[in-house]
């Protein structure tokens, strides 16, 4: 995989000791990325590196994921997660940025945006559910089992990992899937439960229609593998009211399948 990112910092942000990274100019443009699980920033990368030349490239680790650390009281809920992403837009004295969100950073990003999008100059969404009627794919459900889940956690080896992972998307190598399993900790593990077991999804029921009215005037696309076992309706892509690509080859991981376009995408809208 390539290595995008050429600045790294480490800021507190709401107490979580958050690891930040960056690439391009600056004073260009800037572009949070907000990466899903089991991933760190480092799923950007293929994507930066195509991107760094004229914007500014931030991918923060989310809370516990990758090299940051939160604390044992961090607040999973919605408002919790869009306190996240604006103190961090608070940190890293962004008034305004574009955003690009995927999976769990999608619901990060999403609840942001439901509640503070006079701060984005554009929203990309990558493969990430914010409507109360999803229907939890297989690990999900295993992983909001009580005992079950601590059981899947401890008993996913490295082989059953990246053959999953695999599985998601069509381009992702057996050695970037095998680089995900090690970046995919225990703290991490702990917080994917947490987060997965708080997240039924009739909680999102009023934010998606709140994220729908707050956004109707932001410059937004969605960008969607068809191939996604753990999405599996791609017409989920069409509810966001935002231009839809959908990548028919691609899965769950498009910024992996199609990195090209997907940089190409983002650069066209975030200007």
């Amino acid at each position: 995989m390539t290595n995008a990112w050429t600045r790294t910092r480490t800021l507190d942000v709401i107490g979580v000791k958050t690891a930040v990274f960056e690439a391009g100019p600056e004073d260009a443009a800037p572009i949070v990325f907000l990466h899903g699980n089991p991933d760190t920033h480092d799923v950007w990368s293929a994507v930066v590196s195509k991107l760094a030349e004229t914007h500014r490239c931030i991918a923060p680790d989310l809370p516990d994921f990758g090299s940051s650390i939160a604390p044992v009281d961090f607040d999973v809920s919605l408002d919790g997660q869009a306190r996240w992403v604006n103190a961090l837009f608070g940190e890293l004295e962004l008034e305004r940025a574009h955003l690009v969100v995927h999976d769990v950073g999608g619901t990060y990003g999403l609840a942001f945006a439901s509640e503070h999008a006079a701060r984005l100059g554009s929203l990309t969404i990558l493969n990430s559910n914010f409507f109360s009627d999803y229907r939890w794919h297989f690990w999900a459900r295993m992983w909001r089992t009580p005992l079950i889940g601590e059981l899947v956690m401890f008993a996913g080896n490295e082989w059953l990992f990246a053959r999953e992972t695999r599985k998601g998307s069509p381009g992702i190598t057996d050695a970037e899937a095998r680089r995900a399993y090690r970046a995919f900790h225990p703290r991490a593990r702990r917080m994917v439960l947490r987060f997965y077991r708080w997240l039924d999804s009739e909680k999102l029921a009023g934010w998606d229609t709140k994220l729908l009215a707050a956004t109707a005037g932001t410059p937004k696309q969605v960008l969607w593998g068809d191939l996604d076992p753990y999405m599996p309706n791609p017409k989920t892509a069409d509810r966001y009211g935002a231009t839809a690509t959908h990548y028919a080859d691609a899965g769950h991981w498009p910024m992996f399948d199609r990195p090209a376009d997907v940089a190409t995408s983002i650069a066209r809208i975030a200007r």
